[in-house]
């Protein structure tokens, strides 16, 4: 299934995507909204906040932490959910998709799934 994402969002999810590799805690902080929230779901599989992050530089310092430390990690934008996201693979397998909402120019939200059992599908979407 191909989902239509709208320009301003792919944009946005690559400067995302490269801040991200990057481990740029400043350039992810300026790309977000200012109330800001990041939620993580590790389904009790893989090590995630249990509750929400808010504010531009909790998120900022948070999503670094999550998804800045993991050589060998290849990220890629794709449609997640019918809007631009972030799709996280090592060694060919997905570890991590990212959602983004986006507001504007900048992301008021972002949604981190590292559950195993919620990214098996995303295996044969390749």
């Amino acid at each position: 299934m191909s989902f239509r994402v709208r320009r301003a969002d792919e944009s946005v999810a690559h400067e995302f995507a490269t801040a991200c590799t990057a481990g740029s805690v400043a350039a992810l902080r300026g790309m977000l909204a200012p109330e800001a929230v990041v939620v993580s779901d590790g389904g009790g599989k893989v090590a995630a906040e249990l509750h929400p992050t808010r504010g531009a530089d909790a998120v900022a310092r948070r999503i670094t932490e999550a998804l800045s430390r993991q050589p060998g990690t290849a990220l890629s934008v794709e449609a997640v959910n019918g809007q631009a996201g972030v799709v996280l693979r090592r060694a060919g397998a997905v570890v991590a998709v990212v959602s983004l909402s986006v507001a504007g120019a900048k992301i008021a939200a972002v949604w981190i799934v590292l559950n195993p059992d919620k990214l098996r599908h995303w295996a044969v979407r390749e």
